[in-house]
């Protein structure tokens, strides 16, 4: 089982996605500006994914602008044995989860949306977070 890194509530709801999603192996939430907080891992480091999840979102959303699309919902990386995906919680906080070649995508984009709405709730309760 993958081990977990500060706020029991947001690492709670970090571990509930990895249960509920085939092929979900690892998770982190970090600020916009690539600080961890919260993590659902054990092979990846924490706090160098907090930083480069805030470098692949602002690169999304400045791709989208450039693309004339409107808000960017999030990113999306496919490698060998891997998915990335980063998305926006909220204006301060990012969401990236990693995947195996098994990840169900479709579970995902959706458990994903759920995953959200519940960090924004504990985010918004705990401004210092």
């Amino acid at each position: 089982m993958p081990g977990s890194h500060t706020s029991a509530p947001l690492v709670d709801v970090l571990t509930a996605l990895r249960e509920q999603v085939t092929g979900v192996t690892e998770s982190a939430l970090s600020t916009v500006d690539g600080l961890l907080l919260a993590a659902d891992a054990d092979a990846l480091h924490p706090e160098s994914v907090a930083a480069l999840s805030a470098t692949t979102l602002s690169v999304g959303r400045r791709m989208a602008l450039e693309a004339g699309g409107g808000p960017l919902r999030d990113v999306l990386i496919r490698s060998a044995g891997r998915h990335i995906a980063v998305r926006a919680v909220g204006a301060r906080a990012l969401l990236t989860v990693v995947g195996d070649d098994g990840l169900d995508l479709t579970g995902l984009r959706g458990e994903m949306a759920r995953t959200v709405e519940r960090l924004t709730a504990i985010l918004d309760e705990d401004p210092a977070a």
